[in-house]
């Protein structure tokens, strides 16, 4: 493809480090590293409510999105890491397998693996491998829309892609070098549609976050579902995942530096303080605001999509 390669003699990339955190940053989101994944990563970890466990095909993501859950989990530079050691990864998956009932795997905590599938085949080559093992499903999440190649591949419905939708006032400002809210909706529309027709045959699914109560927040939900029903104009199977905004002390830090003219609202007096099991602490929006947001979706994707199950709202 004609880029530029440089073979490592260590397991470190070096050069990277700007003159301030947003060089840096530049610099090591576009760079692609080719590395093993460590042993401990086969050690699979639960993920609900998005699925049983986890897995990672990549780390990073080429993605700029001002409010990314992904600052502060990953360690240095905001480097993409795709990992070569792909069959290691997919021939542990099937011990992990629950018997008697139907194991999901989600594949897209730490990447997006869509943004990178044109550089590494991983994500086509994790979905063939899913559609030969029954009782085990995969899911993956992108807001990227370079499906086309996914759609004749012999999943046999143990694969579930799903696409992450907002407004367009936040898709645009807030999510750089994504694809367009249409792009993305197109994107789902394909994998959706029957086989018989050109589509990818998925049971498919719409991650709506981060859900965030921007001005006319209600005029522009709406006008959101209604172009995934003009998306989704056929019968097909789908599900919604419903995602408020959130953010940690560190990962708002990180961002700031990022994006210093973000219109991300991280201001914590509008927000109320909650601590995970491991007295972590994170914003969320107060309790009357999340259940203005909640009752919203939950009646409007009722009304819209009356068969379409809603897995969570968090």
């Amino acid at each position: 493809m004609g880029l530029p390669v440089q073979v490592l003699n260590q397991n470190r990339i070096t050069g990277l480090r700007g003159e301030d955190e947003r060089e840096t940053y530049r610099k090591a989101k576009s760079t692609l590293a080719i590395v093993t994944a460590p042993a401990s990563s086969l050690k699979l970890q639960p993920i609900p409510p998005s699925a049983d466990y986890q897995f990672h095909l990549a780390e990073g993501c080429p993605a700029h999105c001002q409010y990314c859950y992904l600052a502060g989990s990953l360690q240095g530079p905001p480097v993409i890491r795709t990992f070569a050691n792909l069959p290691s990864i997919l021939e542990n998956l099937p011990k992990y397998k629950k018997a008697g009932q139907v194991t999901t795997f989600e594949a897209s905590c730490y990447t997006d693996p869509l943004g990178i599938e044109h550089l590494t085949g991983s994500l086509a080559e994790t979905i063939r491998f899913f559609g030969e093992h029954e009782g085990m499903h995969l899911r993956w999440v992108s807001k990227f829309d370079q499906v086309d190649g996914l759609l004749d591949l012999p999943h046999n419905g143990n694969t579930q892609p799903r696409i992450s939708i907002n407004t367009d006032f936040i898709s645009r400002r807030m999510e750089g070098g994504t694809a367009s809210l249409d792009a993305r909706l197109e994107a789902v529309r394909k994998l959706a549609l029957p086989k018989t027709a050109g589509g990818g045959g998925y049971n498919v699914g719409l991650v709506i976050a981060p859900i965030m109560p921007v001005p006319d927040w209600e005029e522009q939900y709406t006008h959101l579902l209604q172009k995934v029903e003009q998306a989704l104009d056929f019968e097909c199977e789908i599900s919604f995942e419903l995602i408020s905004h959130r953010f940690t002390p560190g990962s708002k830090a990180i961002l700031q530096e990022w994006y210093p003219n973000t219109q991300v609202d991280f201001d914590e007096s509008n927000r109320s303080l909650k601590f995970n099991k491991f007295g972590g602490k994170k914003y969320v929006y107060p309790a009357l605001t999340m259940k203005a947001l909640r009752n919203f979706f939950e009646s409007e994707l009722k009304r819209r999509f009356p068969d379409a199950p809603i897995l969570y709202w968090t």
